[in-house]
């Protein structure tokens, strides 16, 4: 009974996080697809990547934001990526900071991996000056 009400504790507070970080709408619409296949993982990422890791006191949001970036252009995972980099300003993270990243990057993940990145920010820099912040 205890660790359930732990595991209930643990979600609330990745939840919080999680719609700080991603904005209200991001995690609404997240939400709202929950089915069947789905509901247990998303779960599972509220507590675990949110409600444990993004709330350690060992790293800023801030910094959590920048590593992060660096890791899925690591790993060429774009609409991740495409998601982080919006969130990054909501934890305060610069273009400038985000540029630097990606340059970078292109040392340790390489100039096409780098390059790619650079476009997709590009993008999402767009879509922020046109008020625009879809989670296409």
């Amino acid at each position: 009974m205890d660790e359930q009400l732990t595991q209930r504790q643990r979600y609330q507070q990745g939840l919080t996080v999680r719609r700080a970080v991603l904005g209200d709408e991001h995690v609404d619409n997240t939400l709202a697809a929950l089915s069947p296949l789905n509901e247990e993982f998303q779960h599972f990422i509220t507590r675990y990547a949110w409600g444990e890791i993004w709330t350690r006191p060992g790293l800023s949001r801030h910094t959590r934001s920048l590593i992060t970036i660096a890791m899925l252009i690591a790993l060429n995972r774009e609409a991740e990526l495409k998601m982080h980099i919006r969130a990054a300003f909501n934890n305060g993270v610069t273009r400038e900071e985000i540029k630097e990243v990606l340059m970078h990057a292109a040392l340790y993940c390489g100039l096409p991996a780098s390059n790619a990145a650079f476009h997709l920010a590009q993008s999402v820099f767009a879509e922020y000056d046109a008020g625009r912040r879809s989670d296409d």
